[in-house]
C-alpha cells in the first residue's frame, strides 16, 4: 500500500470517527528518548465550532509557533490536560511503560470524558474509552497534533527548570537529548538526579565510577 493511500484511509477513519463520537480526544507524548528528565503526555478535545489554524507535529514548528498555539489550544479546546511520568518510574517501569501511564493520566485528567482517545504511533494505553492508533498521527490528525504541541511545550519548560537547578549540563540548549554537548557534560559532570539511570549512556558512565 502507498503512503498516499494509507493516509486517504486514516483520513476516511478520522472523519468516520468524528461523525461516530460525540467527543475524542487526541492522545501524544514528548520526551521518550532523551537522557534526561520525565516523560510528557498531553490529551486534547477540540471545539469543532472553534478551529485553530496552523495544528501540525510539533517538532515541525519553530519554538515561537509551538508556544503561540499552544496558548490558543488551551483556550480553544473543549478540554486539555498534560501528564507526566517521572524520572523514578521510567527507570522502575521502562520507557515504553512509563509513556503509556503519563497518556493514562492525559486522559484520566480530562474535564470532559472522552468516548474515542485518538493515539499517535502503533501502541496504546488501557483506556475506559475506545482506542484508536495512528501511526504519524500527529501530522495527520488536528486533535493529535494539538496534544504534540502541549507535550512538547511543557516538555521544553520543564528542562529549562532543570537547567536553572543544573547549569553545568546546558539542558536548555539540548533538552536532555544525548548530544555531543550533552555526553561531554555527563563526562564531566556524571549524572544528575534529573537522569535516567536506566538509559545505556547514564548507566555505563555510572558503572565506570
Amino acid at each position: 500500500m502507498t503512503v498516499a493511500k494509507k493516509n486517504v484511509q486514516q483520513a476516511d477513519l478520522f472523519l468516520r470517527d468524528m461523525a461516530d463520537f460525540a467527543h475524542c480526544a487526541g492522545v501524544d507524548e514528548a520526551g521518550r528518548g532523551p537522557l534526561a528528565g520525565d516523560v510528557y503526555a498531553a490529551a486534547v478535545i477540540l471545539d469543532p465550532a472553534r478551529p485553530i489554524a496552523g495544528l501540525a507535529d510539533s517538532k515541525t514548528l519553530s519554538e515561537s509557533k509551538r508556544d503561540a498555539l499552544a496558548l490558543e489550544i488551551k483556550a480553544h479546546a473543549l478540554a486539555w490536560c498534560i501528564a507526566s511520568a517521572t524520572v523514578e518510574e521510567i527507570d522502575r517501569l521502562n520507557i515504553l511503560q512509563a509513556t503509556m501511564l503519563a497518556m493514562q493520566r492525559a486522559v484520566q485528567g480530562l474535564e470532559v470524558v472522552p468516548e474515542l482517545a485518538w493515539i499517535d504511533g502503533n501502541r496504546a494505553p488501557a483506556l475506559s474509552c475506545a482506542v484508536r492508533t495512528i501511526v504519524k498521527g500527529d501530522a495527520l490528525v488536528p486533535a493529535i497534533s494539538a496534544a504534540s504541541i502541549l507535550a512538547k511545550t511543557a516538555r521544553d519548560e520543564t528542562l529549562l527548570t532543570l537547567h536553572a537547578l543544573y547549569p553545568q549540563y546546558a539542558f536548555d540548549q539540548h533538552k536532555g537529548y544525548g548530544t555531543a554537548l550533552h555526553m561531554q557534560r555527563l563526562r564531566e559532570h556524571g549524572p544528575c538526579p534529573a537522569h535516567r539511570r536506566s538509559f545505556a549512556p547514564v548507566r555505563v558512565l555510572l558503572d565506570m565510577k
